[in-house]
């Protein structure tokens, strides 16, 4: 993509030689004659720099500068970088540039290697900066901007452009992470991130803004029928890869819910659009999922208008249970994981239920390993049992090498199957030259004592 230049200048002999040099060049540049063009300009566009004359009527180009900054800030977008344009040969002028902040100044008449050679410098400075913010900025996993980065950016799309807001969120996704484990659930993440930009355009903007919770401002979306598109294809392409990934035998009922809001014709505030959008991402998620709505539409807005939208149980419930952050299994400390573990014992005694509780114990094999390698051992196995147990399980680590772990409503054909997980994931990380896994575990029946009592039942009606 051509880079973006506006050039500043009352003077249109100026415009034209520094237009004509730019373009030559192969930059895309845009023209104002005056600070008040240029301003009124800069509330809907975002180039990457400003060659700014000083000496301007009305306005001069240091009260521009400042406007600039004062918008940028208050709509929370990042600084322009601003070349200063001078005829004068006053050190006190320059001097006032770098102090305002300004990237760099030329000064006129224009020399073409001079002109290119300084754009050139702060561009690429620009792109360093760039870089080190984006780390800061992106979400790590997906790649899509991060929580803080998809709002800032979502508030300047809402307040300039046309288009469709859109929450998406996976559907069942916490199912994943409890039957195949977090790295599983990684992969799906990524992959669906994947199968997202495919499917948008590379105009529009994603962010990350929960575990399995995703913003998109397409822009120029008009139509529901578009949304309706991408939304299929996107349920289409993750079952597959969903398939693809976990088995052709998996039966997570994954897939994608979206809540649309179309920008302006119900406002531009980020705020209320989101609350709209979310509004019909709860319509969808009441009404079978895998599939999108569209505030003021009608089945939306009848179901809002006859529920009024209030936080009753079900929705609360639904919020803490499907929707935010993600997290790993719980590690408890000793006193907290006593009182867990004493709660469980008496509800699965009283429910008749049925738990498991395991033993992990790293034991060196090598003398010499010790210190800080053999803790290092012990902390990767214990990221191990955080992202391959699931999140209704318990651990305590009761010493730097051994990890005691409670597994409550683990069906006894399925506790192998976690066993062996964690143990292919431990075989793999190559340790076993110097340390060994060793493990224990045991069945905490509760189904025993109901028929240890009804068996007494039995034997007294027969005494009788």
């Amino acid at each position: 993509m051509a880079v973006w230049i506006v050039v500043v200048d009352d003077d249109i002999v100026n415009l034209r030689t520094a237009r004509d040099i730019l373009l030559e060049r192969g930059m895309k540049v845009s023209t104002a004659r005056s600070g008040k063009d240029f301003l009124r300009f800069m509330e809907s566009k975002r180039p990457d720099l400003v060659l700014l004359d000083i000496r301007m009527p009305e306005m001069d180009g240091f009260e521009v500068y400042q406007r600039l900054r004062e918008f940028e800030k208050q709509e929370g977008i990042p600084n322009t970088p601003v070349i200063f344009l001078t005829s004068e040969e006053d050190g006190s002028i320059e001097n006032m540039c770098l102090e305002m902040g300004a990237a760099d100044y030329i000064r006129k008449s224009f020399h073409k290697d001079v002109l290119l050679k300084r754009i050139e410098n702060v561009l690429k400075n620009r792109q360093t900066i760039h870089n080190l913010t984006k780390d800061a900025t992106t979400d790590k996993l997906t790649g899509f901007l991060n929580k803080d980065s998809s709002v800032q950016e979502m508030k300047h799309l809402c307040k300039t452009e046309h288009g469709a807001l859109i929450i998406l969120d996976l559907d069942n996704f916490k199912l994943v992470n409890d039957l195949y484990g977090h790295d599983m659930g990684d992969q799906i993440l990524v992959s669906f991130a994947d199968i997202v930009r495919k499917n948008l355009r590379a105009v529009d903007v994603v962010g990350r803004i929960g575990g399995d919770e995703f913003i998109v401002f397409g822009e120029n979306i008009p139509y529901e029928s578009v949304v309706d598109n991408i939304v299929k294809r996107i349920n289409t392409q993750l079952i597959a890869k969903a398939k693809e990934l976990m088995g052709e035998d998996c039966n997570i009922p994954l897939g994608v819910s979206a809540g649309t809001v179309f920008v302006p014709d119900e406002g531009g505030e980020y705020d209320e659009l989101f609350k709209q959008a979310d509004k019909a991402l709860y319509y969808v998620k009441k009404n079978g999922k895998h599939g999108y709505a569209v505030y003021n539409s009608e089945p939306a807005k009848e179901q809002e208008e006859s529920e009024q939208m209030t936080d009753s149980l079900e929705r609360l419930s639904q919020i803490m249970e499907e929707r935010g952050e993600a997290s790993n299994t719980m590690l408890l400390g000793q006193e907290a994981f006593m009182n867990v573990y004493r709660f469980m014992l008496r509800y699965i005694r009283t429910y008749h239920r049925v738990a498991h509780k395991a033993l992990f114990t790293i034991r060196p094999r090598n003398v010499e390993f010790t210190g800080s390698k053999l803790l290092e051992v012990y902390d990767d196995f214990e990221e191990i049992l955080r992202k391959n147990l699931r999140k209704s399980d318990f651990m305590f680590r009761s010493k730097p090498n051994q990890f005691f772990v409670l597994l409550p409503e683990l069906a006894e054909q399925n506790r192998d199957v976690v066993l062996d997980r964690i143990i292919h994931a431990w075989n793999g990380l190559g340790y076993e030259s110097v340390s060994e896994l060793l493990y224990e575990h045991e069945i905490i029946d509760g189904t025993a004592e109901e028929n240890a009592d009804s068996r007494r039942a039995q034997d007294e009606d027969a005494s009788e």
